[in-house]
């Protein structure tokens, strides 16, 4: 059964992230499971994810074409990469105020 969305829905159910992401369910759990993909589970078990997810599988598939990495080691990637985007963040609200802490 096809799933359509009247609004842009706040949460998809594990079956329609993997359909809407290409992607096979239990691939799409064991990605949960080994930190790569963040899902919440609802009472009954189920996963929960949110729609940035999509993005987020996306640019693990990237690098994942890109570099030939192991899952392991895109978590890693990932992880360094999101703390690199928060520091540049960070830089650039610093900078626009005047003070520069990184000369």
């Amino acid at each position: 059964m096809t799933t359509y969305y009247l609004a842009r829905p706040d949460r998809l159910a594990l079956d329609d992230f993997a359909r809407l992401a290409d992607l096979h369910p239990e691939l799409a759990r064991r990605f949960v499971t080994l930190g790569l993909l963040e899902a919440t589970t609802g009472a009954d078990g189920d996963l929960w994810f949110r729609p940035g997810q999509l993005n987020r599988l996306a640019r693990i598939r990237r690098l994942r074409a890109g570099f030939a990495l192991n899952y392991a080691a895109l978590g890693l990637v990932l992880d360094l990469l999101d703390r690199i985007a928060v520091l540049e963040a960070q830089h650039r609200r610093d900078t626009r105020g005047g003070a520069t802490r990184w000369t």
